[in-house]
């Protein structure tokens, strides 16, 4: 089969190959054939080692596509059955699934660089990215790290839902839980940051400022619910502007440290700090002792939607549904297998807001 190989950590394109086999199919996992994957700036963050992965890696982790078959003692799922991938799948015994916070659950770490696929030409290995490995024509992953949605839900749309759309929507309505009339921020316009916006907006929130320094991101963000969309160097005067001296909700969708302390500096006093973007962990965000006690800002991390994906997920099919988010506009570029390398130029000059490969053609 054809699948996309980044074969040395650090370089710029990938490699597409036709000599691909998924393998690992047994008990407990489940062959998925994609149809569908989405471009999501961890997987360049993976490809130059910001995210840790080792190399030779299958990249994508937000994928859509049907069961072809289940291993034994598989149950959930079956052949026909269309899913999302899960990169972050829960055990569902560990503390954290037995609690209800089967997102922080680490288990799906542990198979950080497990092999995933094999080339025939020389019978090297290589492991999908985050045990997914989603630009492939199929996967061999854990049955966990599938999640079923209905069958009418376009595989472009359930691609997006796999990560990005997840998690912004998910920091909004589950670990902020922003309140109707609220004032938010939104730092960073990509595709995490347009799915915070809407979550912003199906919670209620009144006033929606998303910062980003690309004029033409700042104009697209408009289209998806934000009142106002301004300059980096804007922020601090428009957040002095408001009551309170700053916004009720500020969300760092970029990942960088530098941000977020742009955005604690931006939310009012008692006011939320949302971290949702996936940064180095080597760049130390600093705050005083001080400020931190006198100031009483809440720093929230949200990881993958801040709730059990599953439950998340459920949530935004049931929105989209309802026509209160939008995942078709979100869709700006659409390209094949063999031009995955296109769709990453597009990710790195900002010009995509998300990019699907479509693994039929």
């Amino acid at each position: 089969m054809r699948a996309a190989v980044l074969h040395k950590t650090g370089q710029d394109t990938l490699d597409v190959r036709e000599d691909v086999t998924a393998v690992g199919f047994g008990p407990g996992t489940v062959r998925v054939r994609m149809r569908a994957a989405s471009l999501c700036h961890s997987d360049l963050s993976a490809m130059n080692g910001v995210l840790p992965q080792p190399a030779p890696f299958v990249p994508g982790h937000e994928g859509a596509g049907d069961v072809v078959e289940v291993g034994e003692g598989v149950t959930g799922v079956e052949p026909g059955d269309r899913v999302v991938l899960c990169w972050m799948a829960p055990c569902g015994r560990c503390a954290h699934c037995e609690s209800g916070r089967g997102h922080l659950c680490v288990a799906s770490l542990r198979r950080l660089g497990a092999p995933g696929f094999r080339f025939s030409e020389d019978g090297a290995q290589a492991s999908g990215f985050y045990g997914t490995g989603a630009f492939a024509e199929e996967v061999v992953v854990a049955a966990d790290a599938v999640i079923k949605v209905p069958a009418d839900l376009p595989y472009e749309a359930a691609a997006l839902i796999g990560c990005g759309v997840t998690t912004g929507v998910g920091a909004a309505v589950n670990t902020a839980r922003v309140e109707p009339g609220s004032s938010v921020a939104v730092i960073g316009a990509g595709g995490v940051g347009i799915a915070t916006v809407q979550g912003a907006r199906v919670c209620g929130a009144a006033r929606i400022t998303v910062v980003d320094p690309v004029a033409s991101r700042r104009e697209r963000a408009l289209t998806f619910g934000a009142t106002e969309a301004i300059a980096p160097e804007e922020l601090k005067a428009v957040a002095k502007g408001l009551p309170g001296g700053g916004f009720d909700y500020v969300f760092e969708a970029v990942g960088r440290a530098a941000t977020v302390r742009a955005g604690y500096d931006a939310a009012r006093r008692g006011g939320a700090v949302v971290v949702i973007g996936a940064g180095a962990q080597d760049d130390l965000a600093q705050f005083t002792m001080g400020e931190l006690f006198f100031n009483e800002k809440r720093l929230l991390p949200s990881l993958y939607g801040g709730a059990p994906v599953a439950r998340t997920i459920g949530l935004v099919v049931d929105l989209w549904r309802a026509g209160r988010i939008d995942l078709d506009g979100m869709v700006t570029h659409r390209v094949g297998l063999a031009d995955v390398n296109e769709a990453i130029a597009q990710m790195r000059s900002g010009e995509a807001l998300r990019t699907v490969v479509s693994l039929d053609r």
